[in-house]
This record gives structure tokens, C-alpha cells and sequence, in this order.
């Protein structure tokens, strides 16, 4: 089926040119004198009736001969030809309309405007065809760089955190069991999570929290209680749309590079506020200095920065810096609601 009957709008904006079409043409069989308006118009209705159902045709020839794809001379003559039977067939109409309207004896002059406004119009509908085909190639090849953005993400989870959340159920099935068990079960539900909001292209915020809480489960049973966690979180955010997995970079961060560092332990700080239509969070956790840890704007601050841009491009912020023994990592971005019945996808009427 022709995309054009899957959307109302898209049929409806179709109809409503060749309504101008038909008037243009009415305008055209008129305008030397040997015609009236009224004969002009009801010629012309049956004309560009036709035409428009003829004019869907090349969808299909456009799409067995694409672009970069077919040799252009091939291409050439398939349209060419296709577009001169639609051509003959249209005159042809014309004719038998004539005839039935009694004016066959004055269309005669009118047949040669025919040819070439009916040729130019099937090979027009050929070029926009071969438009809409390559627009619906680019937002395809989109989301099959998002997915495969995603993908990436899934496959960047930090293996030493799967690595130490192994180690720390291998080590408590013989001390204690019981957080073993629990260690699997909260990983478990980690990983199902992940897997399933990471297939989708906006989450809103308290879904991505979450999942960072599913996350900090899991590290607060190998933590205990050397891992704090404040949460200051507004509800205005609640349905703010973000990229999904945006959140868990920046406190797997702090868990790695502050809570790891120091011996007693430490607080992350989680805070989102909506101010000026901007969802802003925040990230904060202290750390030990002294310890001998990776850089701290690493492949992780990298990878949100980068979805961030590509999803809300200049609008979209994020910063780290360090003071003494603390670390902050904040972004901010522009807080979409989604429509009603779309989830996952972010309304732009706030943009």
C-alpha cells in the first residue's frame, strides 16, 4: 500500500493539491478562448482524478529502481517510458471526456498543452517520490544509528562492575547466602531493566531513577553501609522525557572513582530541579585525593555528553568539576513532556 493511505493528514494535503491542480488546469484549457470556464472545469475533473491515482504509481517503480542503486540510464528509460503511457493515456481520457461533453471539435488545439502538462506532472511525481524515498532512508538510517548507539551503551555497562558483583556473590555464598541470593536477584533485575528501557527512545525521568536505584541495590549489598545515598528529586521532573540509561553513568562514576576510594565510606548526592523549562541534575560524591584512580572525566562523562548533544544538540549542557575532596557532575536539558498515548516520545511544543 502507498504510504499516503497510512496517514490522514498526508491524504488530505494530496487531495487538496490536485484540487489546485485542477483548478490550474481548468485555467490552462480556458485561457486560449475555446473553451468556457464551465467545459474547462468539467474536463478537467475527470482529467486529474485519473491523474492522481496514476501519479501514486512511480512509489512502486521508485523503490525497484532506488537511487545509487539502478544504472541511471536503466532508470531513464523505465520512467520515461512509464511516464509517456501515462501521458497517452491521460490524452486518450481527455478525448473520450471530450466527446462525451460534445467540445472533441475544440479540444484539438488544447491536445499538445496536454502532453506536456501531463508529462511533466508524472515525471514531477517521479522526483518527489525519489524525495520522500531518500527522507525515509535518512530517518531510518537515524534510528538505526540510535539503536546501534544503544547497543554500544549496553555493551560500555563497565565489565569491572559485572566482574566485582561476581566476585562479591562468589565470596558471600559461603559467608552469607542470603545476600548472595539477594546480590543475584537485584543484578538480575538490573540487567532486565536496562535491557528494556534501553530499546527506547526517551524514558521519562522517574523511570530513569529507577533504574539508577536498581543499580544502587545492587552496590549497596556489596557496599552495605559504606554507601549512602541522598535523593533530592522534584516532582515537576517526574515526566520530564531524557535518552534512556543517561542517569546510571554519572552514579556508576561516583560509586567507582569516590565511594571505592574511601575507607569508611561516603554519601553520592542525586538532585533534579526543573527551572526555566530546564531539567537540571546533578551528581555529587566525595573521594579520597590521595587514592590512585583513573582520570574522572572519562569514557563515561564522554559517552553522556555525546547523547546529550545528539538528542538535544546546543541546548543541552553538562559540566564536572572537583572542589577538595568532592566531585560534581551536573548536566541540563530541555524538560519535554510526552503526548498522551506517545509514550517515548518527546513533545516539541516546548521547544
Amino acid at each position: 500500500m502507498h504510504p499516503i493511505f497510512r496517514n490522514r493528514r498526508w491524504f488530505a494535503a494530496y487531495v487538496g493539491l490536485w484540487v489546485a491542480l485542477g483548478l490550474m488546469l481548468a485555467a490552462l484549457l480556458h485561457l486560449p478562448g475555446m473553451l468556457a470556464w464551465r467545459e474547462a472545469a468539467e474536463l478537467a475533473a475527470p482529467l486529474c482524478l485519473f491523474f492522481a491515482f496514476v501519479c501514486l504509481a512511480p512509489w512502486y517503480m521508485c523503490k525497484q529502481l532506488p537511487l545509487g542503486s539502478a544504472a541511471i540510464g536503466e532508470m531513464v528509460v523505465y520512467h520515461l517510458g512509464a511516464g509517456v503511457l501515462a501521458t497517452a493515456l491521460w490524452v486518450a481520457l481527455a478525448r473520450v471526456a471530450a466527446s462525451a461533453l460534445a467540445i472533441g471539435g475544440r479540444l484539438d488545439a488544447e491536445i499538445p498543452h496536454l502532453i506536456v502538462v501531463g508529462l511533466m506532472l508524472y515525471l514531477l511525481s517521479v522526483a518527489l517520490h525519489y524525495s520522500a524515498l531518500a527522507v525515509e532512508a535518512s530517518r531510518q538510517a537515524a534510528i538505526d544509528a540510535r539503536e546501534a548507539e544503544l547497543r554500544a551503551l549496553k555493551a560500555q555497562i563497565n565489565p569491572h562492575f559485572l566482574f566485582n558483583c561476581l566476585n562479591s556473590i562468589t565470596a558471600l555464598t559461603t559467608s552469607d547466602p542470603g545476600r548472595a541470593r539477594e546480590m543475584c536477584i537485584r543484578l538480575a533485575d538490573f540487567l532486565r531493566n536496562t535491557l528494556g528501557l534501553g530499546e527506547r527512545e526517551s524514558v521519562s525521568w522517574h523511570e530513569e531513577l529507577d533504574l539508577a536505584q536498581a543499580y544502587l541495590d545492587v552496590e549497596q549489598v556489596r557496599f552495605g553501609s559504606r554507601l549512602h545515598v541522598e535523593v533530592d528529586v522534584d516532582e515537576a521532573c517526574a515526566e520530564c522525557q531524557v535518552p534512556p540509561l543517561i542517569l546510571q553513568p554519572l552514579i556508576e562514576n561516583a560509586v567507582k572513582h569516590g565511594i571505592t576510594t574511601l575507607v569508611e565510606g561516603g554519601t553520592i548526592h542525586v538532585r533534579s530541579h526543573v527551572r526555566n523549562g530546564m531539567l537540571e541534575v546533578s551528581v555529587e560524591n566525595g573521594f579520597d585525593p590521595e587514592s590512585p584512580t583513573p582520570r574522572r572525566s572519562g569514557l563515561g562523562l564522554r559517552n553522556v555528553r555525546t547523547r546529550l548533544e545528539r538528542r538535544f544538540g546546543p541546548a543541552a549542557r553538562l559540566a564536572a568539576q572537583t572542589q577538595e575532596n568532592r566531585f560534581r557532575a551536573e548536566f541540563a536539558v530541555p524538560c519535554r513532556i510526552s503526548e498522551p498515548g506517545r509514550i517515548g516520545e518527546p513533545d516539541r511544543r516546548s521547544e
